[in-house]
């Protein structure tokens, strides 16, 4: 098994309340810090000229169709008059900014900052379809300025790719390569030094730059921003999937700690405690995030044309039947039953035993738990996209 400090070694302050056996204040700390991360929030400012397709990333990027209801309005004019935030369906503390295209009538670009309310927004992304012009350089050098950050998305690339496949010894990946140096070339003649330019289809995220723009905005966020942004980004990449599988398994040692300290809950007939909340919770966390409720399957069918009943029949956890108290506590009893000794896992892997005293049952079987559900819920999404990823070679 995998040993505990594996998942994330303790901050400085935790290990010294640990070693001065001042449980409650870690547990005061760690509690601290899971409420600041469910309070936070990330918004997300995307700009653009008219018909860029800011609009349609808006709700590509929250996991959304443009005909699904609480969609960003698309169309070939500028539809944006005002900045609207477009909260993610499943996570509301993340809000995508819709912001009307630069150099409208009413958006001037030396006003343009201002009037949307540049302070409410983490980084802004300015979106085009073609190469970017000056009122997208103007607004970038602008927020440079203010010390903020921002990325350039050269939008609509599939279309760009069915004009060029079309063409005797088409190459793929030297198309895309000419179509970013040619954007970037663009930035620098204007003064922008080393920009960066990701080349995203809206309809097809999990191709072309997306992988890597969404590992470079995680990347340059602090960290408990980044936490929002990950669980937010549609499941769509393997890589996306194990990213997200190592976030939480970072976090776990938090939660378990929690467990033993303040909201230990006796469970009949086995001889160690957890709070099951704790447990119920954060699986519901990862079966979301995972994309594995019934909304996410039927979006990512509709998505590669794959029989939604296909990309259920991989599915294996029974997890994926029901999460409550009720079914947390059949898998507790099902672990206890098939010769799992709790005990013997916690001295062979937890290196903080001796500090947490009487609570290290309860800390290192919430562990043990949240691990077995962890891999089995990662595993079912890993199917699933395997399942239509397949399907669409």
């Amino acid at each position: 098994m995998e040993n505990i400090d594996e998942v994330s070694a303790f901050p400085r302050d935790l290990e010294e309340a640990l070693k001065n056996n001042s449980l409650t204040t870690a547990a005061g700390k760690i509690q601290d810090y899971l409420k600041e991360m469910n309070n936070v929030e990330l918004n997300i400012a995307v700009t653009g000229e008219t018909g860029s397709g800011k609009s349609t990333f808006v709700n590509a990027f929250r996991g959304m169709k443009n005909n699904e209801e609480g969609a960003a309005l698309t169309g070939v004019v500028e539809t944006t008059m005002e900045a609207k935030a477009y909260p993610h369906p499943k996570y509301p503390n993340l809000k995508v900014w819709d912001l009307p295209g630069i150099g409208t009538a009413n958006f001037k670009p030396e006003e343009y900052l201002q009037k949307v309310e540049f302070d409410r927004f983490d980084f802004f992304i300015i979106v085009s379809s073609e190469r970017f012009r000056a009122n997208d350089i103007t607004l970038a050098k602008e927020i440079q300025k203010r010390k903020n950050k921002f990325y350039f998305l050269r939008s609509k690339i599939d279309n760009d790719m069915r004009a060029e496949g079309r063409k005797e010894k088409f190459d793929q990946d030297k198309t895309l390569e000419t179509i970013r140096q040619y954007c970037i070339k663009g930035l620098e003649d204007q003064g922008l030094g080393s920009p960066k330019v990701f080349l995203i289809s809206s309809f097809d995220l999990g191709h072309y730059d997306f992988h890597d723009f969404e590992e470079t905005m995680e990347k340059e966020l602090p960290d408990h921003k980044r936490h929002v942004l990950l669980l937010s980004i549609p499941n769509i990449t393997l890589k996306i999937n194990q990213r997200k599988k190592n976030a939480f398994k970072a976090n776990m040692w938090r939660l378990a700690f929690v467990s033993g300290i303040v909201a230990a809950i006796p469970i009949p007939g086995l001889s160690f405690a957890v709070d099951v909340s704790i447990l119920v919770i954060e699986i519901k966390k990862y079966y979301n995030a995972f994309g594995l409720d019934d909304e996410s399957l039927q979006s990512l069918a509709n998505r590669t044309n794959v029989p939604v009943e296909e990309l259920k029949a991989v599915l294996k956890s029974p997890l994926n039947k029901e999460i409550n108290k009720d079914a947390v506590v059949k898998l507790l009893q099902s672990v206890a039953l098939s010769g799992v000794t709790v005990v013997e896992y916690l001295f062979s892997n937890t290196p903080i035993v001796g500090s947490l005293a009487a609570t290290g049952i309860s800390f290192s079987t919430t562990i043990y738990m949240l691990r077995k559900c962890l891999n089995e819920l990662a595993d079912d999404a890993h199917n699933v996209l395997m399942k239509a990823l397949k399907a669409n070679e």
